[in-house]
């Protein structure tokens, strides 16, 4: 990952405990699932969309 290893993301998550202190660290991290979430059902949507136009213009072509 990267070419991180355990050292090196023990220090990162220090000076992010450090910055935004263990409490905000829940909302930080709520807010992260919220927006990878909200990403993967926009992508979902989008290909839903795809095929459904797909569809409609073959049922167009063969009518």
């Amino acid at each position: 990952m990267f070419g991180l290893g355990m050292p090196e993301l023990i220090v990162i998550l220090v000076i992010i405990v450090i910055i935004f202190g263990a409490g905000k660290l829940p909302e930080i991290g709520a807010g992260i699932g919220k927006g990878i979430k909200n990403f993967k059902q926009a992508t979902k949507d989008e290909e839903k969309n795809k095929i459904e136009d797909k569809e409609d213009d073959a049922s167009a072509g063969s009518a």
